[in-house]
């Protein structure tokens, strides 16, 4: 997508939205639209939402696909064609919902509407800017909203946990197993050796008394997991009959390791960094939730 500016991008990315919570069933939290984006889109390349550049003010990595997927949906909502029926949900509205991808112009149909009331909301923006800069808090004090501390949060666990060390690691992995209802085998997944591979492995006993037996893998990379360690952990399953899987990695999953997990009668779930957040704030597993408040627009307007 080098060809493309990044309004081009931006229009792409819309229709894979709509596209997305339409196959979805028109509601759907926003980073599982991105991640079916991921999985099943041919408008968007694999390669291209992977690809991150570095920060010229901050010297940081970061994904233009990331602020481009947000702008999409940001365009889309002010244009009418989705709406936010609670914080971190898409919904298509009746407009997005009659859509004809084939004729859809993002152009005429969105931006004409959309960019006029992001301008408004821009200065509204530095109108709001200018009135707390007017307080008594202190200048280095950054004011972040209810989701730029949600992001905080989930960034500071992805760090931490991908400075622990191996062991340390499979610990967590197997931990959350045990949050998740799963009973822990004392020895299998344990052993630094003679394990076969496993990093973790349990039981699920349903409301009929059926135990099924799971198995774990966890991986703290740093790079994509990809079809073959998919292969291996299902070899490393069948040495002890599992007949369900896990694998858990702080980073994510390439989209062949995504069709190699439903591969055959024994699907694996793949569970990857914003997952792991997920599952962690669900459980509350070493962590402790807080409350905070964000002011809206009232009292910033002006009488």
């Amino acid at each position: 997508m080098d060809e493309y500016t990044n309004n081009e991008r931006e229009n792409l990315i819309m229709k894979a939205v709509i596209k997305s919570l339409t196959d979805l069933g028109g509601i759907e939290k926003r980073k599982e639209v991105k991640r079916n984006i991921y999985d099943n889109s041919t408008l968007i390349p694999e390669d291209y939402i992977d690809y991150t550049r570095k920060s010229k003010q901050t010297g940081n990595e970061y994904k233009p696909f990331d602020y481009q997927f947000n702008f999409a949906i940001k365009h889309l909502m002010l244009a009418d064609f989705v709406r936010y029926p609670k914080r971190g949900e898409v919904e298509l509205t009746e407009k997005g919902r009659k859509v004809d991808l084939d004729t859809f112009d993002p152009v005429n149909e969105v931006r004409v509407l959309s960019e006029p009331a992001m301008k408004e909301e821009s200065e509204k923006r530095k109108a709001k800017k200018e009135i707390t800069e007017t307080t008594e808090i202190e200048p280095e004090e950054e004011m972040l909203d209810s989701e730029g501390i949600e992001e905080v949060w989930r960034a500071q666990l992805n760090e931490a946990l991908k400075k622990m060390s191996p062991d340390k690691f499979e610990m967590f992995a197997r931990g959350l197993m045990k949050r998740m209802g799963i009973e822990l085998d004392k020895e299998i997944g344990i052993q630094t050796t003679a394990d076969g591979g496993l990093d973790g492995f349990g039981y699920i006993t349903a409301d009929d008394f059926r135990t099924t037996r799971v198995a774990l893998q966890a991986k703290r990379w740093e790079g994509k997991v990809s079809s073959p360690e998919i292969d291996k952990f299902r070899g490393a399953m069948d040495k002890y009959n599992a007949e369900y899987g896990i694998f858990i990695t702080t980073s994510d999953y390439t989209r062949s390791a995504i069709e190699a997990s439903r591969i055959g009668t024994r699907v694996i779930t793949l569970i990857n960094g914003d997952d792991i957040c997920d599952l962690v704030a669900k459980y509350e597993f070493y962590v402790t939730p807080v409350t905070t408040y964000e002011l809206n627009n009232f009292y910033f307007e002006e009488e």
